[in-house]
């Protein structure tokens, strides 16, 4: 009886188990329906190498892509590129998040502050960030460190913008519930502040991601050392006028920049799946 019993728990733990599994490979609908107009661009690109309809010199077939793709990516100089483009972004990124959300968490928890910095803030993000590039490289060349900063800056205005305003969505009611039962500073801020805005400020992450990402590549355009970086991959391939190098260097810094927002999505849903 005991092995009855023992075999049809296997059997249905096995059961389980694939059902499982079959379940997270099978695409739905709506990631069927996003891969839609890549597979059929993929389409018209070949119909158009293979018939002729456009020029092969400005756009190379799929084909030649591919083969520049099999080359480049076994060359060591395109992923010491990618890790330095990744680690410019990661560490700007950090920065510039990090001040945001104390800033915008400050003008929303001190009158002082707002008193004495909302006006110069709102005043700076109307400063296009291009603007921002021939005070940085007058004052810091470009190196490494003016990258970062513009990186930093690209960051900084989405999350702290998207933070205040997370924290004034809080109600007056949680507020005044606090100030009752007198919760000390960083109670009140554990507990209520950062919970309440924290929809907010990963809306302000996301965006700061993304542009974090633009700049980093933006930077190794505009701020061109000729050092390493998926920017220069491009800036190469312009040199020597070769598009299949250009395309693929953009199909690769769109790829980097989708995974890099899917796993911050992934990260958001599990610090707010308390709000289920």
């Amino acid at each position: 009886m005991s092995e009855l019993i023992l075999k049809e728990h296997r059997t249905t733990s096995i059961e389980h188990t694939a059902g499982k599994k079959t379940k997270l490979w099978k695409p739905n609908q709506t990631q069927l329906q996003a891969l839609l107009l890549p597979f059929a661009f993929l389409v018209l690109w070949s119909f158009a190498s293979y018939f002729d309809w456009v020029d092969p010199k400005l756009i190379p077939s799929l084909w030649e892509v591919v083969l520049t793709a099999g080359q480049t990516l076994a060359q060591a100089q395109f992923w010491q590129g990618l890790g330095a483009s990744l680690s410019r972004n990661f560490i700007g990124y950090g920065i510039g998040a990090s001040l945001g959300v104390a800033f915008g968490v400050l003008l929303g928890t001190s009158r002082f502050a707002q008193w004495f910095l909302a006006s110069s803030f709102h005043v700076l993000r109307q400063v296009s960030l291009f603007a921002w590039l021939p005070l940085i490289s007058t004052f810091l060349g470009y190196g490494n460190f003016a990258k970062l900063l513009f990186i930093s800056l690209s960051v900084f205005y989405p999350v702290a913008l998207h933070s205040l305003e997370g924290v004034r969505s809080i109600s007056d009611k949680y507020r005044e519930v606090a100030q009752v039962y007198q919760f000390p500073k960083s109670y009140t801020y554990h507990k209520l502040i950062l919970p309440g805005a924290s929809p907010q400020i990963f809306v302000g992450l996301q965006l700061g991601l993304i542009f974090a990402w633009l700049a980093t590549i933006g930077s190794e355009f505009l701020l061109a050392n000729y050092g390493v970086g998926l920017g220069n991959l491009v800036i190469r391939g312009r040199e020597q006028f070769n598009v299949s190098l250009i395309l693929l260097g953009m199909l690769i810094i769109g790829a980097v920049g989708l995974l890099l927002n899917r796993a911050l999505g992934r990260i958001e849903k599990r610090v707010l799946a308390w709000q289920k």
